[in-house]
Order: C-alpha cells, then sequence, then structure tokens
C-alpha cells in the first residue's frame, strides 16, 4: 500500500482528468514493486515551476517536472513502517509544449512525467541525457521509464 497525494497550484482549474492521477500514480508504485511510499504531487503553471527551477536549481527558466526527493522513514499508529519519498511538480504548460514538440499525446507525455518522476523519487537518476525526439534512450532510468510508460499504454487519463 502506498498513499499519493495530488494537488494544484492555488487558483488554477483542476484538468478533466485530475482524479485519474491518484489511481495512475498507485499502479506505477505497484509496478515499480514499491511499498509504504508517500509521494505529493502537485501541478501548476510555467511561472510556478520557474521561480521554483530558479530557486533550487538556479535555472531561471520554466521546465516539466521537479522532483524533490525526501528519503524520511517513520512508523504510523499502527505500527507500518512509511518513507516519506518526496515531491512531484508538474508544469501543465510544459506538458502540453512536451506533447506537442515530442509529437505525442498529453496522455502519454502526462504518464511520462509522473513515471519519470516516480523514478528520481527513488533514487534514480539519468545524468545529463533527456528524451529526444525521434530517438530512443541509452541512458537505463530513461529506458526503464519507456518500459513502464508502454505497460500502461491502455490507460487513458486524457481524452483528447
Amino acid at each position: 500500500m502506498n498513499r499519493v497525494y495530488v494537488s494544484m497550484q492555488d487558483e488554477m482549474k483542476q484538468p478533466e482528468w485530475f482524479d485519474l492521477i491518484t489511481d495512475f500514480e498507485q499502479k506505477v508504485l505497484e509496478k515499480l514493486n514499491y511499498d509504504g511510499e508517500e509521494i505529493s504531487i502537485l501541478f501548476c503553471n510555467d511561472a510556478f515551476i520557474q521561480e521554483l527551477n530558479k530557486n533550487y536549481r538556479q535555472i531561471d527558466n520554466p521546465t516539466d517536472i521537479l522532483s524533490f526527493e525526501n528519503g524520511e522513514e517513520y512508523t504510523d499508529e499502527e505500527g507500518k513502517k512509511w518513507v516519506s519519498a518526496g515531491d512531484i511538480i508538474i508544469s501543465i504548460d510544459t506538458l502540453k509544449k512536451n506533447s506537442e514538440y515530442f509529437e505525442v499525446s498529453e496522455n502519454e507525455e502526462l504518464k511520462r512525467l509522473l513515471i519519470h518522476g516516480t523514478l528520481h523519487l527513488n533514487g534514480m537518476d539519468h545524468g545529463e541525457e533527456h528524451i529526444e525526439k525521434n530517438s530512443s534512450p541509452s541512458d537505463p532510468m530513461l529506458k526503464l521509464q519507456e518500459e513502464i510508460l508502454a505497460s500502461f499504454n491502455d490507460i487513458i487519463l486524457v481524452r483528447e
């Protein structure tokens, strides 16, 4: 069992797919055999994520996703051990731009970003390599990301 908390930046309207995120993220965690993890996911706009990117990475540009790994462990009142894996922040604005650039559906890109963030929260990194248009990744994390994504082809979060 895992805990997933999903929220929106204040004053932003929830997309129609918002209520489907928790269930999808639970499936990702289950696929990776993670148990006892708490993850928070925040959807925001480019201005919000740009400010975070500037403050935490000294990059004054928006980005598609930021992951803030925590890793703190605790035991709840029932004796179950939990890991506060961390926070995933996704810009809906850049998600749409990525979808157009990579010529994929917003549905595919949203799932890709959620999987990507989850892998980062669990200690994986892809160094300087990123997914490139019309090419297959060579980095182990990005390969795993694409394998997991392919296993969820039948899941529709964003209807287009």
